[in-house]
C-alpha cells in the first residue's frame, strides 16, 4: 500500500515512471511550462535531460536513440511554439515504426480557451503523427494515462504524446509511480494454415520468383535465405533491408526504388510471382504488371496497399517463413543465375565509378562514399540525409550485420542526419557514429553542430557539399525544368565547425579524403569533415521512363537557350569522363 509522500509531486511521478519503463535520458529544450519536469530529472539520480538547440532535433534524436536500441525512448517540448516544433521529428518516428513518447507541455490549465500567450491544442495537432494523444488534466490521471501511452508506443512501435499543463506538474501526487508489465510488442504472429496452404500452391506452381525483402526481415536473415534456396529466387530488397540482408547474400542482385540498381528492376520485372517480405515499399510504379504477389506483413492494413496482391499472410516473416518453406517443392529455374550474373555487371559499373584522381576536383561523390566505408568500423553507425547521401549510402556502404544505416526512408525530410546522430552517440558512446549530411541539409538546422559540442558528443559529420539541393536539382531535369532557386553561395563548413570549437577538415581534391577521414575518425570528440563534391553527378534511376528522357532532354534545351550551356558541359565532363 502506498503512503502519500506529502512533497511528492506529479512531475515526480512522471519520471519515476518513465525511470521504471528504462528511460535513460529526455531530448528537449527547457522551458517555464516544463520547470517541474525538468526540475524533477534534476533531483532524480538514473535519467538526464539532454539539453538541445532546436525541438525537432530533440524528436529526431529521440527516433535516432530508438533506432539504435528499440527502447521507448522520450522528448519533450514547452507549450505553443515548443511543442510544435517537435511536429517533423515525431512524423518521422512516426512512420519509422519507432517507439518515441513525446510529452507536449501545455500553458496553465486555468487559461485554457482564453486564446492565453503560446495557447494551441496540441491534442489535436499532434494526432496525425501518433497513435495516443490524450490530455492529463488533473493529478488523478498520473501515472495511469502516462502508462498506457508507454504502452501503446512500446506495443505498437509508433509515437505517443502526452498533453500536460505546466501547473499539473507542480501538483501533489495521488499515486505512485508504475510499472509498465511489458517489455516489447509481440514476438511471434502466424496466419492461418489455409492461407499459408494458398501461399504455398501459388509458389509451387510458379517458375520465375522474386523476394522483395524489407526492414520486416530483420530478425529473419536465415529464414529468409532458405526459402531463397528452396524458390531459387534472387532477393531484391528496399531500403531498410539493405543493413540486414544486403551482406554476405549469394542470392542478393540489389535495391529497387528510385536509388535502386537495374538488376534489381530486372529481376523484379521478369518474375512471375513477386514475393513481399516485411516491406511496405511505397514506390508502385516499380512493381511488376501482370504478375502473382504474395505479401507477408505483421501489419495486415499494409497488405495490397501498393499493388494488388494474391496472397495475403499476416504474420512476422520468421515465424511465417518457418510455417511455410517446407511446404515447397524445391525448384529449377535460371532465373536466379540469370539475375546474379546482371547484377555483378552492375555492381562492376558502380565501382567504377567510385574513383578519385589525384588533383582533380571536384570530387566525385561515389569516391567519397567508399573511403568512408572503407575506413569506418566494423561497428559503425551511418546516418545518411535524404537526396543524394542516400542514393550514394545505398550504393557504396557496406554492411555487415554489426554496422547500421539510419535515415529518414519513409518520411524523407531533409536535415536527418546530425540530429539522428545525437540519439545514436548518447545512446552508444563508445560507438562509431558517422553522418552522411548534404548541405541543404546540415544547414537546415546548423545550430546543433554546438550540441554535439555541448554534449562532448563524438559524431563524425561528413558534409557532401556539392552547392546545391542536388536531388532536386535531378528531379527538375527529369521534368524538363530549368533549375531555379536551389544553388547556395559556396560555404565553408568547416570553417564554420572550426568557429563554433569543433575539429573540422576540409577536402577539396580526392588525395585529400582519404587523410582528412583518417584523423577525424581518429580524432576523440566531435568532428566535422567538409568535402567539395561534383553537383552535377547524376544518381540515376534503375530505369528510365520515355517520360523522363524527353523532360531531360528539354531541359538541356533550355538550358542552352537561356544561355545556361555551362551546366549541361559539367553535367558531361562529370557523369561521361571515363
Amino acid at each position: 500500500m502506498w503512503k502519500k509522500d506529502p512533497l511528492a509531486k506529479v512531475a515526480d511521478v512522471f519520471v519515476e515512471t518513465l525511470m521504471k519503463a528504462g528511460v535513460k535520458r529526455v531530448y528537449g529544450v527547457a522551458g517555464d511550462s516544463l520547470n517541474g519536469f525538468t526540475d524533477a530529472i534534476r533531483s532524480h539520480d538514473g535519467i538526464d535531460w539532454q539539453m538541445v538547440r532546436h525541438e525537432e532535433v530533440a524528436a529526431f534524436a529521440a527516433g535516432g536513440e530508438s533506432h539504435i536500441t528499440g527502447k521507448l525512448t522520450v522528448c519533450a517540448g514547452s507549450c505553443g511554439p515548443g511543442n510544435l516544433h517537435l511536429i517533423n521529428g515525431l512524423h518521422d518516428c512516426h512512420r519509422s515504426r519507432v517507439p518515441v513518447l513525446a510529452i507536449a507541455a501545455q500553458i496553465p490549465s486555468a487559461e485554457i480557451g482564453t486564446n492565453y500567450f503560446q495557447e494551441t491544442r496540441p491534442e489535436q495537432i499532434f494526432l496525425t503523427c501518433s497513435d495516443f494523444c490524450e490530455v492529463i488534466s488533473s493529478p488523478e490521471q498520473i501515472p495511469r494515462v502516462l502508462a498506457i501511452a508507454m504502452r501503446t508506443a512500446i506495443a505498437k512501435r509508433c509515437v505517443a504524446v502526452v498533453v500536460i499543463p505546466g501547473d499539473i506538474l507542480t501538483k501533489s501526487a495521488t499515486s505512485p509511480a508504475v510499472d509498465l508489465g511489458i517489455s516489447g510488442p509481440a514476438a511471434s504472429i502466424l496466419p492461418p494454415a489455409s492461407a499459408l496452404a494458398s501461399a504455398a500452391k501459388l509458389l509451387n506452381s510458379t517458375k520465375k520468383i522474386t523476394i522483395l525483402a524489407g526492414a520486416g526481415c530483420a530478425e529473419a536473415r536465415a529464414e529468409v535465405f532458405a526459402i531463397a534456396e528452396v524458390l531459387q529466387a534472387p532477393i531484391i530488397t528496399a531500403l531498410r533491408g539493405k543493413e540486414y540482408l544486403e551482406y554476405d547474400n549469394p542470392y542478393f542482385v540489389g535495391l529497387n526504388g528510385l536509388i535502386g540498381m537495374p538488376s534489381a528492376y530486372r529481376a523484379m520485372q521478369d518474375c512471375d510471382t513477386l514475393l513481399m517480405l516485411g516491406t511496405d515499399f511505397p514506390y508502385s510504379q516499380f512493381y511488376p504488371a501482370a504478375t502473382h504477389v504474395i505479401q507477408i506483413d505483421i501489419r495486415g492494413e499494409q497488405i495490397g496497399r501498393r499493388t494488388t496482391v494474391d496472397v495475403g499472410l499476416i504474420g512476422d516473416v520468421k515465424h511465417t517463413l518457418q510455417a511455410l518453406t517446407p511446404l515447397l517443392t524445391k525448384h529449377k529455374s535460371s532465373h536466379l543465375t540469370d539475375s546474379i550474373e546482371h547484377f555483378q555487371k552492375v555492381r562492376k559499373e558502380l565501382d567504377d565509378r567510385a574513383v578519385g584522381e589525384p588533383g582533380k576536383s571536384p570530387i566525385h561523390p561515389q569516391y567519397l562514399t567508399k573511403c568512408i566505408s572503407d575506413l569506418a568500423t566494423d561497428d559503425a553507425v551511418f546516418l545518411c540525409d535524404v537526396g543524394t547521401p542516400t542514393t550514394w549510402s545505398a550504393r557504396y556502404l557496406k554492411m555487415n550485420g554489426k554496422r547500421r544505416l539510419l535515415g529518414s526512408f519513409n518520411h524523407g525530410t531533409m536535415a536527418n542526419a546530425m540530429p539522428q546522430s545525437i540519439g545514436v552517440q548518447s545512446a552508444e558512446p563508445s560507438r562509431q557514429v558517422i553522418t552522411l549530411s548534404g548541405d541543404g541539409g546540415i544547414s537546415m538546422l546548423l545550430g546543433d553542430l554546438l550540441t554535439l559540442r555541448q554534449l562532448n558528443l563524438h559524431v563524425k559529420v561528413i558534409v557532401f557539399n556539392n552547392g546545391a539541393l542536388g536531388f532536386v536539382e535531378q528531379e527538375m531535369k527529369a521534368a524538363g525544368v530549368e533549375t531555379y532557386a536551389t544553388e547556395f553561395k559556396p560555404q565553408n563548413f568547416a570553417a564554420i565547425a572550426a568557429g563554433a570549437g569543433i575539429r573540422a577538415w576540409r577536402a577539396e581534391t580526392p588525395e585529400q579524403v582519404i587523410p582528412a577521414l583518417q584523423e577525424a575518425f581518429a580524432y576523440s570528440g566531435p568532428a566535422v569533415i567538409d568535402v567539395v563534391v561534383a553537383r552535377q553527378e547524376l544518381s540515376l534511376p534503375p530505369t528510365i521512363t520515355l517520360a523522363q528522357a524527353a523532360g531531360f532532354n528539354l531541359y538541356m534545351l533550355k538550358a542552352m537557350l537561356h544561355g545556361d550551356g555551362h551546366e549541361v558541359l559539367d553535367m558531361a565532363k562529370t557523369n561521361l569522363w571515363r
